[in-house]
């Protein structure tokens, strides 16, 4: 009877309670960012002349903008003509070059591979009121199927009710509901890269190489991974189908784009150099900060890319089917994060998915080596729930507080104020694997 019970506690009543927990946490955060976050940005971006415009769904603007227009005549992506269309529709205006934050005439310019006018052409069908809407349902739909996409390919058997807390707190994070509120591109790049990772651990190669070249729409996200995915499969003959698919794909999205827009490699090149004068840094480069010269950031990043390069030399014969594989895939997505995304762009860090699945599948396993891993889950789990239970605590002390306190930053950043501490947390965790050897077992 005791077992029964016990048994019963272990498959109902804490699937459950960790459900509620989740949702309160949840309700929390999306209360937080979309309650008062947004509206409070929104203040600020009006006090300087930039509220006219689309904040919600401002990054897609580019995209829709572009694809409305090339369906009556052939456009120029990336002429200063199309930049000054999607300043108008974000900010209400063109910027000028005295405008309150000295953002350069070339700020919201259109930043992404023609062929991703090819992959989103229906959007530009209907008026941007409209798709926001649609769009937002349908990223939050595909990143839930994503997360559940990670699961299977992880091997990872949960209850329902464990994976309905994983999807909302997922998709309650600070960096998704960016996410979502912008309508970010990168979303799609997330639930490409789920559904090629189920599709490579089911050992549907082809499809696995296609849906990894959907993912180009932002080369910087899964640079490292393509990398390494296309290295493993040129290692093995068996698994030739993964290039040839990936090969296929790039090319038929380049012949399409190239024959619509003949010069728009060269012009994408030019933007991305130009990019780089308004976007944040890395975030290494934003960790070093001041302390260090401006070339100790460079000279760490290369460092890690080179390791990058070793690691993917040495799983290059791993089989899809263990979880040394996965951890090494997680492991480069996370060093993405902090050497080749900008720093601004917490949006695209739903590439440390799969890291943190792997990590509380094997938390037991991690304890089990001793203190240095504890220790490293321990500070992970603060990082990783800490946005849920501070917006949750700051939500019931709001009435309490005035509002010169509450809206104080060190007091109303405070469920956002560790977001860039996440990746580092994950890196660690899944870096110390690598040389220990946790869950290297059949996955």
């Amino acid at each position: 009877m005791a077992d029964l019970q016990s048994e019963f506690r272990r498959t109902q009543i804490v699937p459950a309670l960790a459900l509620a927990l989740a949702c309160v946490g949840a309700a929390s955060m999306v209360y937080y960012h979309l309650g008062l976050f947004i509206p409070r940005t929104l203040q600020v971006r009006a006090s300087i002349g930039l509220g006219n415009g689309y904040s919600f769904g401002g990054d897609f603007y580019p995209v829709w903008l572009t694809t409305r227009e090339s369906r009556f005549w052939r456009i120029d992506l990336y002429s200063d003509e199309v930049t000054r269309q999607t300043q108008t529709g974000v900010f209400g205006h063109p910027l000028d070059p005295g405008n309150k934050l000295n953002l350069p005439s070339n700020y919201r310019q259109y930043a992404y591979p023609a062929f991703t006018d090819l992959l989103l052409w229906p959007c530009g069908l209907l008026d941007f009121p409209r798709l926001r809407i649609a769009l937002t349902l349908l990223l939050v739909a595909l990143t839930a199927i994503s997360i559940w996409m990670w699961l299977k390919a992880l091997r990872w058997d949960l209850h329902p009710m464990w994976i309905a807390s994983l999807i909302i707190l997922t998709l309650s994070t600070y960096q998704l509901l960016d996410g979502f509120f912008a309508l970010q591109p990168g979303l799609f790049v997330g639930f490409f890269l789920a559904v090629a990772a189920f599709a490579l651990r089911s050992n549907r190669l082809m499809l696995s190489g296609s849906l990894c070249s959907l993912t180009l729409i932002k080369p910087q996200v899964t640079a490292l991974a393509i990398g390494f995915l296309l290295l493993w499969s040129l290692s093995d003959r068996t698994r030739a189908r993964f290039w040839q698919g990936f090969l296929a794909t790039t090319t038929a999205l380049m012949i399409g784009s190239l024959w619509i827009w003949p010069h728009w490699v060269g012009e994408w090149i030019a933007v991305l150099r130009g990019y780089r004068s308004y976007a944040r840094p890395a975030l290494v480069n934003l960790v070093l900060g001041s302390t260090f010269p401006k070339y100790t950031a460079v000279i760490v990043i290369a460092l890690v890319l080179i390791v990058s390069l070793v690691l993917m030399w040495k799983a290059r014969q791993f089989d899809q089917r263990t979880a040394k594989f996965w951890f090494v895939l997680s492991l480069l997505l996370a060093l993405t994060t902090i050497t080749l995304l900008p720093g601004q762009a917490m949006y695209d860090h739903f590439i440390l998915i799969p890291g943190i699945l792997l990590v509380l599948r094997h938390r037991a396993q991690f304890h089990a080596k001793g203190p240095v891993p504890r220790i490293l889950l321990l500070i992970g789990a603060v990082v990783l729930f800490w946005p849920w239970f501070s917006s949750f605590v700051l939500l019931v002390l709001r009435p309490l507080l005035s509002p010169e306190v509450f809206y104080s930053i060190p007091v109303f950043a405070l469920p956002i104020r560790n977001v860039a501490s996440l990746p580092f947390a994950v890196i660690a965790l899944l870096a110390w694997n690598w040389t220990n050897g946790v869950g290297m077992r059949e996955a």
